[in-house]
């Protein structure tokens, strides 16, 4: 069983908020602090991060029955199913398998792994550059500003990465390359939302063009003076999103 963190109470209208790479259960806190009465927030640790063990085989459909049937133990079906960044790509695979969504709501999503991090995936070459740049406190510092001026916010992107297993996070961004948002969302029939920072990355600007091509029913939602670390920042719209 992976670990899941319940904020609200129990009976409340479900939320299943699903957290990005390099990220746990808490990119949620804040957003599920600001929820109306009458919701609970199910956030899990994805299996490998947090206090989640790591799955029993690297296959992104396994990663997804283990969240389903952990999140099916809390009677967290049907919700509103979310995820932030690269969670709302696993969040909208969720959604697509029957009966455990009624609407999908995609926080500062890509569509694709960026060109910068599929380096990371280039073997030898890539394993190094990645311990470079996430695995020395001075790589943090150089990237962390890079980051910043590419998406133009104040936020500390690689603090997180000072603890993490990174085999982990090098398994995930492996399957995560491996997806095709236009072959597995096409036709998904359910409600949507897409929420992005107007300060975002690049890169999540072009997903959710690619996002409201695929998913023409969509409302899209621009944060205001936010980067790609909305969660704390603009909690009070996210939330406001999510319990609509």
């Amino acid at each position: 069983m992976i670990f899941v963190r319940q904020y609200g109470s129990v009976g409340g209208r479900s939320i299943v908020g699903l957290h990005g790479w390099g990220g746990d259960h808490r990119e949620f806190a804040a957003v599920a602090a600001r929820l109306p009465a009458g919701f609970r927030l199910l956030s899990p640790d994805l299996p490998g991060y947090g206090d989640s063990p790591r799955p029993e085989r690297w296959d992104v459909e396994a990663i997804l029955d283990a969240v389903e049937k952990t999140l099916q133990s809390f009677g967290a079906f049907p919700c509103v199913m979310a995820g932030f960044c690269s969670g709302a790509a696993l969040a909208a695979l969720l959604a697509r398998r029957e009966g455990l969504a009624t609407r999908l709501v995609m926080i500062d999503p890509f569509a694709f792994v960026p060109w910068y991090f599929r380096l990371f995936l280039a073997g030898d070459f890539g394993r190094r550059a990645y311990a470079t740049t996430f695995q020395s406190a001075a790589g943090r510092a150089v990237t962390d500003r890079i980051l910043k001026r590419m998406q133009r916010s104040g936020e500390d992107f690689t603090r997180a990465f000072e603890s993490l297993d990174h085999e982990v996070t090098l398994q995930y961004l492996r399957l995560l390359n491996t997806l095709d948002a236009r072959r597995e969302l096409k036709g998904l029939g359910l409600p949507v939302d897409i929420i992005h920072g107007d300060r975002t990355f690049g890169a999540v600007r072009r997903s959710v063009e690619v996002y409201r091509e695929l998913l023409p029913q969509a409302r899209v939602h621009v944060l205001r003076g936010a980067g790609h670390l909305p969660m704390v920042r603009a909690a009070a719209e996210i939330a406001g999103i999510l319990s609509d």
